[in-house]
C-alpha cells in the first residue's frame, strides 16, 4: 500500500511539474508577443506623426486629410499589432 501512496505521489508531482513549465513557457511567449505588439504601434505612431507633419508642410493636402491620413496610419498599426498578439 506504500508503494501504491509513493507512485501516485510520483506522478502527481510530474504532472504538476509538466503543467508549471509549460504554463511558464506560454507565459513568456506571449510576453513577448505583447512587447513586439507595443513596440509596433509606438513604432506606428511616431511614423503618423511625421507623416503628418510633412503632410502639412509641404501643403499638398488639407489640414483635414493629412489629420485622416495620421488616424488611419494608427488604426492600420493597430491593427498589426493585433494580428501580432492574437
Amino acid at each position: 500500500m506504500n508503494k501504491t501512496y509513493t507512485l501516485v505521489g510520483i506522478l502527481t508531482g510530474i504532472v504538476l511539474v509538466s503543467t508549471l513549465s509549460i504554463s511558464a513557457a506560454n507565459a513568456t511567449t506571449q510576453g513577448q508577443q505583447r512587447r513586439e505588439a507595443r513596440d509596433t504601434r509606438q513604432d506606428t505612431r511616431q511614423d503618423a506623426r511625421q507623416d503628418k507633419r510633412s503632410c502639412v508642410v509641404s501643403n499638398d493636402k488639407s489640414n483635414h486629410d493629412c489629420r485622416q491620413d495620421k488616424r488611419q496610419s494608427k488604426q492600420d498599426g493597430r491593427q498589426e499589432a493585433r494580428d501580432i498578439k492574437y
